[in-house]
């Protein structure tokens, strides 16, 4: 049995305290019911579970019990597969097809519902009480018959419709942005490692040690390695290792587990070549904590050498070099990464791991690139006011430079910031030399392509080649989709960019930037309507963030709803007497009113005072209303913003 809770990243990028309330339901439930019915849960993985039985009627007995209890208040959203067939368990993992095809059964799950195998419903045929109904036969990957599935028939379930689910089937929607050439022999994906610890809460730490595999091995120059966003799509559990290599073009897929208690550390990995399954290698790592950097090295190093790379002496001394020694320093970096990986909200709690990381080894130079990261994306999003945080984001960057001047993160957030104080040139040499450390660094090249060269240049034909770039790196990146589409829409390419926002949108389906430039590309295509929806369906989930706020107030301009659009952008205003506001989406906003442009540039010099990044797309983006730009302040703004040492910060590092 496969059990996951639907929506689970949403859920917590939104309300953190709700998620976390939501898994601990979820996993009383699920105790106390598999004690009834003789069940084993076998792992906890992130906001899922793995268990097995000795029983078929037992164990749909035990779905529907759970099922009927999560469907009580607090209700938890959670989707179940079931299937039957031979296993092997080693005291710790549970591994075989029959494995495999309950977890895509599991995929086709509708939250609420109960799906079964036709294995399990010929053991439960004569049990009169189970009542079952087809819901369709499926082909699913790498299985070789036909599946017929089932769904439990109880009036307090959810009946999916029969033929209306999707998962992991054969037949897959293809972009041919994302389709792979024959990958090369020396190309490899870390998936997440699985966290074998009995707290499920310790999933930053085995994603951030799979991370830090990906970022050694990202140092070679012989050797290709999937993006971190696209290798962790997969599951931590029952991967279709020929899955990967499709998508990610790669030959060979690295997985494993780790297992923390308390100072102990035990990491199982192993290396598997994605065209016939057969393993390079495995091996287990058992240690202290201390012992976490050489353990990283060790693997890094196996895998190099299995894989027959050209280590030069620069690469392998990269590969050798732990950041700091410390290692509670260490877990809140991880932390703080795990936490800036989410986006959204959690982008503030990165914050706040990661200076403590800090704090605790000032001369930790890659603690200190993640946090002038974090902190230019809390500016840029709108999540704390940029003068408060953009003179952290340079300090912190330029600490990191000093302690280790070969960290890529770190020239690509020097050259973020440098485009938020409109200094050009710097810009530039930072983006460059970023990409010069390391081409397959997929942010360096969306945020090059973004920022600078379509937003800041104007240069857009060149922005999009670093953005199909950075989809070639990370395939199964929404957030690459989402920036791509950001330099299309500039390029008065809307058709484009709405195509890649659906392709982005199909990766994640609560994609953030795919969601607001699908709205803004309907709207620039004059489909009013569409861009209303997108943007109403929007201000909902993501609890009415200022940009689509804004967007919002401008469709109904566009629409000509004047009246509702002047009631929005009052609300708007009033909101930022007792919150956060981006100074600039206001101003933007009021442009489309065209009644009171001193109201307009009353709100765009607040900006500029604030030192909002967003001001960086008022010179080609298209939301900036005709009349705005004919008024003669919109050019004496634009000069202003190429004086970049008349600049000032507030607060303090």
């Amino acid at each position: 049995m496969f059990t996951d809770i639907e929506g689970y990243t949403a859920i917590m990028q939104h309300n953190e305290q709700q998620a976390l309330a939501l898994k601990d339901r979820h996993r009383q439930v699920l105790q106390r019911e598999h004690q009834l019915y003789n069940g084993r849960i076998v792992q906890y993985y992130g906001d899922g579970t793995l268990s097995m039985f000795q029983s078929a009627v037992e164990a749909v007995e035990c779905a529907l019990a759970m099922q009927l209890a999560f469907r009580q208040e607090p209700q938890v959203p959670v989707r179940m597969g079931l299937h039957m067939g031979d296993v092997v368990f080693d005291g710790e993992q549970l591994f075989g097809d029959g494995v495999n095809l309950a977890s895509r059964i599991e995929s086709l799950g509708v939250a609420g519902s109960v799906l079964i195998s036709d294995k399990i419903q010929a053991e439960i045929a004569n049990h009169p009480d189970i009542k079952t109904y087809s819901v369709g036969t499926y082909q699913f990957k790498n299985v070789a018959r036909k599946v017929e599935v089932f769904a439990l028939d109880h009036d307090e379930l959810v009946k999916p419709s029969p033929n209306s689910l999707k998962g992991k089937t054969e037949v897959k929607k293809r972009n041919t942005l994302r389709t792979a050439k024959k990958p090369s022999a020396k190309s490899i994906a870390v998936l997440p490692l699985v966290n074998m610890s009995n707290d499920p809460e310790q999933q930053y730490f085995s994603d951030g040690v799979a991370e830090e595999i990906i970022n050694a091995l990202s140092n070679l120059k012989d050797l290709r390695v999937a993006g971190r966003a696209s290798s962790f799509k997969f599951g931590r559990e029952n991967v279709d290792l020929k899955e990967v290599g499709e998508k990610l073009g790669v030959s060979t897929v690295l997985e494993g587990s780790v297992r923390k208690q308390g100072n102990k550390l035990r990491i199982t990995v192993q290396l598997t070549k994605v065209d016939d399954g057969f393993h390079l290698w495995s091996e287990r790592y058992d240690g202290d904590m201390d012992d976490i950097f050489a353990i990283q090295d060790k693997i890094a190093n196996a895998i190099t050498e299995k894989m027959k790379v050209t280590l030069l002496g620069k690469s392998r001394s990269k590969i050798r070099e732990s950041s700091t020694h410390n290692t509670e320093a260490y877990e809140l970096y991880l932390k703080g990464r795990f936490f800036l990986n989410r986006r959204g909200v959690s982008i503030v709690t990165a914050i706040k791991f990661l200076k403590q990381a800090i704090e605790l080894d000032p001369e930790f130079a890659l603690a200190h690139a993640e946090y002038a990261d974090a902190n230019l994306m809390a500016g840029l999003y709108g999540l704390l006011p940029p003068n408060q945080v953009m003179y952290k984001a340079k300090q912190s960057a330029e600490t990191a430079l000093k302690l280790n001047p070969s960290l890529c993160e770190t020239y690509c957030a020097l050259g973020s910031y440098y485009c938020y104080v409109w200094d050009l040139p710097k810009a530039e040499k930072n983006f460059l030399k970023s990409l010069e450390l390391n081409p397959s660094y997929a942010p360096a090249h969306v945020r090059y392509g973004l920022n600078y060269l379509a937003w800041m240049k104007g240069e857009f034909a060149k922005a999009e080649e670093h953005g199909r770039m950075a989809i070639k790196l990370e395939p199964l990146s929404a957030i690459c989709f989402g920036i791509y589409a950001q330099i299309l829409h500039a390029g008065e390419k809307f058709k484009e960019a709405l195509e890649t926002c659906k392709t982005g949108l199909e990766l994640d389906p609560h994609s953030f930037l795919c969601l607001l430039y699908e709205g803004y590309s309907y709207l620039f295509l004059q489909q009013y309507e569409d861009a209303l929806a997108c943007f109403h369906h929007l201000m909902e989930a993501s609890n009415k963030h200022s940009f689509v706020h804004g967007a919002l107030v401008m469709t109904l301009c566009k629409m000509g709803n004047l009246e509702e659009a002047r009631k929005e952008l009052d609300n708007l205003k009033e909101r930022a007497k007792h919150e956060y506001i981006v100074c600039t989406v206001i101003g933007i906003a009021a442009g489309w009113m065209n009644d009171n442009l001193d109201e307009v540039f009353y709100y765009l010099e607040k900006g500029y005072d604030e030192h909002d990044p967003l001001l960086v797309s008022l010179k080609h983006e298209h939301w900036v209303s005709d009349a705005v730009r004919a008024d003669p302040r919109y050019q004496k703004l634009l000069e202003k913003m190429n004086s970049p040492n008349k600049l000032h910060f507030q607060g303090e590092y």
